[in-house]
Formats: C-alpha cells, sequence, structure tokens
C-alpha cells in the first residue's frame, strides 16, 4: 500500500453549494448556481443576506465608532489603551458572527482566525499591546465601518426590486450577494501566511505536548512495573534475610544470593529505561555509533551509513535517533525481511533519513506499527515523512529534519 505524506493543510476561501443538475455537478462545488428568472433557494438565500445587511451594519458601526471615538478620547488617560483593546477583541466576536452568516447564506466558507496567543504573551502589558496591534480586529474595525452605507445600498436596492424589478432580482441579487463575497474574503479572511503559520504550530504544539504527556506515562509505568517492583521484592527479601541471618544463615546466605540477582536485573531494566529516553552513547558519540548500536538489537541484518561533516542540535538529534529506532523495531516485527539499511546525510538545511527494507511491505498508517505517531513527531519540528510500501514490498521511509548547528 503507498503511503501519504502528512503533512498540514493551508486556510483557504471556498464557496460550498450543493449542485442542483447535472449542469451544476459539472461545474463543481466551488461556485454557486448561475442566476435565472425563476426563484430558488440560492437567491432567496441571498436576498436575505442583502435585506440583514442592514441591521448587522447598524449594529457594527455603531459599536466601532462608539469604541475608537471613547478609546481615542480616554488615551489621555490611562485606561484609554485598555478600553480600546477590550473593544478590539470585541470586533473579533462582530467578524465571527459576519463569517457564520456568510457561510450560512452566501455559502462562502472563510478559515476562522487564530486565537491571539495572549497567555504566553507574559505580563499586563505585552497583552496590551498584542491585542492592540491584532491584524485580526482592525480589518473587521475597517469592515464594520465601511459597511453601513453598504449595507444602506443594498437594503433599498433588493427591497425596491423585490416589489418592482421582481423579474430580475436574482441577477440583481447575485451581484450584490458577490461584492459581499469578495468583502467578506477581502477583510474577515485569516492573514494568509502568518495566520496558517500560527494555527500550524497551534497544532504542532498540541502534539508535543500529547507527545511528552505519553512519554512520561510510559516513563512512569516502566518504573512501577519493572524496576520499583523488583525493588521492593529486594527489600522484602533483605529483611528476611536478616531475621534468618542468626537462625539459620545457610538459608539466609541463599536469600542474600537471590537478592544479589534482583539487584542486577533492577540495574539492567534502569538501563533500558535510560537508553529509552536518551542513550549515553547518543550523547558521547552522535548518531553514527547509537544508529550502529541499534542496528545491532534488529533481528534483521542492518548496514547503516552515516555521512554528516557535524553534529546536529540535540532535540534533532534525538528526534533521529528515536525515528529509526521505531523504524527499525518494525522491522523486525512485522516485516519478515532479510536484510534492511539505514542511510542518514544533509542536504543544505535539511537532515534526511531512510529505512529501507526487503520484507513483504503492505505497511499502513492504521496498521498500529507506530508509523502515524513518528509522522506526527516529524511534523511537529517542520519536518516531513514519507514512505512507500507497495504490497509485496519493498518498504523505503524517508524522513526530513530542519538542520540545526549544535550548540558549543
Amino acid at each position: 500500500m503507498a503511503w501519504a505524506l502528512a503533512a498540514g493543510h493551508a486556510g483557504h476561501v471556498t464557496e460550498q453549494f450543493p449542485p442542483a443538475s447535472a449542469a451544476a455537478a459539472d461545474r463543481g462545488p466551488d461556485r454557486p448556481p448561475p442566476p435565472r428568472l425563476a426563484y430558488d433557494t440560492h437567491t432567496w438565500k441571498e436576498i436575505a443576506h442583502l435585506l440583514a445587511n442592514l441591521p448587522m451594519s447598524l449594529v457594527g458601526f455603531v459599536y466601532v465608532v462608539t469604541v475608537l471615538s471613547t478609546g481615542a478620547f480616554l488615551t489621555v488617560t490611562v485606561i484609554g489603551f485598555p478600553v480600546l483593546a477590550a473593544g478590539l477583541m470585541g470586533a473579533r466576536q462582530l467578524g465571527r458572527l459576519e463569517r457564520a452568516r456568510a457561510r450560512k447564506l452566501l455559502g462562502v466558507r472563510v478559515d476562522e482566525p487564530s486565537r491571539l496567543p495572549l497567555r504566553g504573551a507574559g505580563g499586563f502589558f505585552p497583552r496590551l499591546w498584542m491585542a492592540l496591534k491584532d491584524p485580526v480586529g482592525w480589518r473587521t474595525v475597517l469592515y464594520d465601518f465601511i459597511r453601513l452605507p453598504w449595507g444602506i445600498l443594498t437594503f433599498t436596492l433588493t427591497l425596491t426590486s423585490l416589489f418592482v424589478l421582481w423579474p430580475v432580482l436574482p441577477f440583481v441579487a447575485r451581484g450584490l450577494a458577490n461584492a459581499d463575497r469578495a468583502m467578506v474574503r477581502g477583510l474577515l479572511s485569516p492573514s494568509d501566511e502568518l495566520e496558517r503559520r500560527i494555527a500550524e504550530l497551534e497544532s504542532d504544539r498540541g502534539v508535543v505536548v500529547d507527545t511528552a504527556a505519553a512519554d512520561l506515562r510510559r516513563i512512569e509505568r516502566d518504573l512501577h512495573d519493572g524496576a520499583q517492583a523488583r525493588l521492593v521484592n529486594l527489600a522484602m527479601g533483605l529483611g528476611l534475610a536478616k531475621e534468618k541471618l542468626l537462625e539459620d544463615p545457610d538459608h539466609a546466605a541463599a536469600m542474600v544470593e537471590e537478592a544479589h540477582g534482583e539487584v542486577k536485573l533492577a540495574l539492567q531494566e534502569l538501563r533500558d529505561l535510560a537508553r529509552g529516553i536518551h542513550p549515553a552513547v547518543l550523547t558521547d558519540r552522535g548518531l553514527d555509533a547509537a544508529l550502529s548500536a541499534v542496528a545491532s538489537r534488529c533481528t534483521v541484518p542492518v548496514k547503516v551509513t552515516v555521512d554528516l561533516d557535524s553534529r546536529p542540535a540535540e532535540a534533532i538529534e534525538g528526534i533521529a535517533y528515536f525515528t529509526v529506532s521505531e523504524l527499525l523495531q518494525n522491522v523486525s516485527k512485522h516485516s519478515g525481511a532479510k536484510s534492511a539499511s539505514v542511510d542518514v546525510w544533509r542536504t543544505e538545511e535539511r537532515l534526511l533519513i531512510q529505512v529501507a527494507d526487503d520484507g513483504r511491505g503492505g505497511a499502513s498508517l492504521d496498521g498500529g506499527t507506530g508509523m502515524r505517531g513518528l509522522a506526527e513527531r516529524l511534523g511537529a519540528v517542520d519536518g516531513l515523512f514519507v514512505a512507500d510500501s507497495p504490497p509485496g514490498g519493498p518498504t523505503v521511509v524517508t524522513a526530513e529534519l530542519p538542520w540545526r548547528d549544535r550548540q558549543r
């Protein structure tokens, strides 16, 4: 089964209307049906939107004028700027209402702008400055300010056409509604690249937080079920041996010997756990030695080739290590391969990793092999994850990470 690249979708604006006929289906769902003399659902929705423009524009205009005038007047005092910032936050809510109305009546879908990250802005003044320079709030203010004359015009023309020019009302409504669509797209849509980037970062942050929480739960579970349980048994065994020391020295010696074995096992489990968190060989000797160590534990012969002039940043190096480790575990458990290879190299400002095997193939993101988690982890740091695994094999997985120099 071929693999698909897991990538984020950029924000966009589309128009969605269900096709009313075969001809409409040929045009696709991205544009409304052409206006015609017969009144249909789309025409009546556009008429309702145009008639609602007047009350909505009155509300928006009064709000904007009140906020701007009050905020500007009070800027000579301490409370002027907070009032203006609060007004801009309220304008965002008016913009959300207008986008919902456009989606419902005009069929225009505009992605919601990202929320202001006020919690991470620090103290009061950084938050205030962030709210005051919010481009979404200011564009909504401009939208509401210029809408009053437009709302009066559309209400008057639509109401007049409804009684006097009703035969051509669909054409009038379509022209006016298209102008409304243009205004919504131009002033109420997200800030293109900036907004998309903020949305991507918010999503990536959620992935990082979820991954860190899962790792902490795994470490806690491994400690509780492994080394901690052995140490508890060890303490109990040594306590019993202490009691038997005078009464039955031979039995006590045997119990101490058994406890010594438990100590060795506990130490081995702690070493394995530490290796799972961050192996010492990776810190001391870098990716080449660390990946060779991982390959040596694989049940399939693995050829490792690392071509790097210098070491990347610790975070990038760690992600690369655990990506290869997870992929080689999948090779051992699921591939049925006879051989595999790992290649790591740098191309400009990217670190590339390729893991290939000659197994049965047919791997899938939904197959429970942890590939989806790997794709999410790489995506959280602006990386890419691409895999090709047709039924019958071979399987080739390519991971790409941003290169960051190691801090000395």
